[in-house]
């Protein structure tokens, strides 16, 4: 690996970082203590910082020279609301919440990148380093664009990076086009006439209704959309009844869909609402559906190919031409910096987290993020900016 001395000397720091916001993690809009930190070490570089979009985002600015081309380079801060079982002194302190998906580890790279650029970095232009709250189903991206993230610094591209689990060590992963799906949540709910648990005919089963709904969900993706399309549909939660011998009036279906068109997205909407009524009505029931009713479902995961082929040059000179995959399999996962990238041409990149059997699969609650990639990922930040913006 081709990581310079300066940032090897970064390692204990990011570590450090790391592991404190590992340990004290908080979930969307409430990343208080985590924005502390950032902001700190950001002006302990002397960066100049903003804070205060999207409640707990913030924004470091970095000029150099007298160029005006500029990049932004963001980092996830949210934690999970999962109860932690790891049992190392860094874990959770924050009863119900965890770092299980790397985000603490993106700070920390960032930070690192962020510390030897200031230091060292020679470009020449303006480096936004982007600490964005809430991307778990909140869409804390959205929110920082819909409160003028990119008029009060106007980035000519946006890059972002996630750690993966099952990418060998010391490896990336990236491709222009769709690289995660998109992300839509429904909400059906089912009504009708209660009746005693012995009396089921003076009533309107909906818990029967939910069963066969969820069965026919199943046939969309299988039955409707074109094989060569990608998508899933999952149902995740059923609400209903509170009793042994009721029958109750009302059942919710929760899920949610993927894909990786938006002509297939709209293709899911349309027919999970059109097969929720269908079954509302045979049962002789009210049918209420609501798509993404908490938050805006967000977009799928697109690469331009020009940031692409930059991300490709930086991880290679980083990490070696062989440990750069550049056909991986697009995860059906999804990312709200997709928000960005509908704003800004961009690329977002996979970094090795190494075998799952040792640090589990994100959104495991023995998951932990891998220390050993820390300057891997600094180093990646690094040459991106100096390639980028050459002084």
């Amino acid at each position: 690996m081709n990581i310079a001395p300066e940032i090897l000397t970064l390692h204990a720091g990011m570590r450090r970082w790391r592991r404190q916001i590992h340990q004290y993690p908080e979930t969307a809009f409430e990343e208080t203590a985590t924005a502390q930190l950032i902001a700190e070490q950001l002006q302990q570089a002397g960066i100049e910082v903003h804070q205060g979009l999207a409640k707990t985002g913030i924004v470091g600015v970095l000029r150099r020279g007298n160029s005006t081309n500029s990049i932004a380079l963001r980092a996830d801060m949210d934690a999970l609301s999962i109860q932690e079982q790891n049992r190392f002194e860094h874990a959770s302190c924050n009863s119900g919440k965890m770092h299980a998906c790397g985000h603490d580890g993106h700070c920390a790279m960032l930070l690192g990148a962020a510390h030897y650029l200031a230091r060292h970095g020679r470009f020449d232009g303006i480096v936004y380093f982007i600490f964005q709250p809430a991307e778990e189903c909140r869409a804390g991206a959205h929110q920082m664009i819909s409160e003028g993230l990119f008029e009060q610094f106007p980035a000519q591209r946006v890059f972002g990076m996630h750690n993966f689990p099952d990418i060998p060590a010391g490896h990336f992963a990236v491709k222009a086009g769709p690289m995660m799906a998109s992300f839509d949540c429904f909400e059906i709910n089912l009504s009708g006439q209660a009746t005693h648990a012995a009396m089921p005919h003076l009533g309107s089963d909906v818990l029967v209704a939910a069963a066969h709904l969820i069965t026919q969900l199943q046939t969309i993706v299988s039955r409707q959309i074109d094989p060569a399309d990608a998508a899933v549909i999952s149902v995740t939660q059923i609400h209903g009844g509170n009793t042994w011998n009721a029958l109750p009036d009302s059942a919710v279906v929760r899920g949610t869909f993927r894909s990786f068109k938006n002509s297939v997205r709209e293709q899911l909407e349309q027919s999970i609402r059109h097969l929720a009524e269908s079954v509302a009505q045979g049962f002789k029931l009210q049918a209420s559906i609501h798509f993404n009713p908490e938050n805006p479902g967000y977009p799928v995961t697109v690469n331009s190919p020009s940031e692409t082929a930059s991300a490709i040059r930086a991880a290679t000179a980083v990490a070696g031409e062989h440990c750069v995959n550049t056909a991986p399999t697009p995860s059906m996962g999804a990312e709200d910096f997709a928000f960005m990238l509908q704003q800004k041409p961009g690329c977002y990149i996979w970094i090795d987290n190494g075998s799952s059997e040792d640090g589990c699969l994100l959104h495991n609650p023995r998951y932990d993020f891998n220390d050993e990639i820390l300057p891997l990922g600094a180093a990646y930040w690094v040459k991106l900016v100096e390639n980028e913006l050459p002084d």
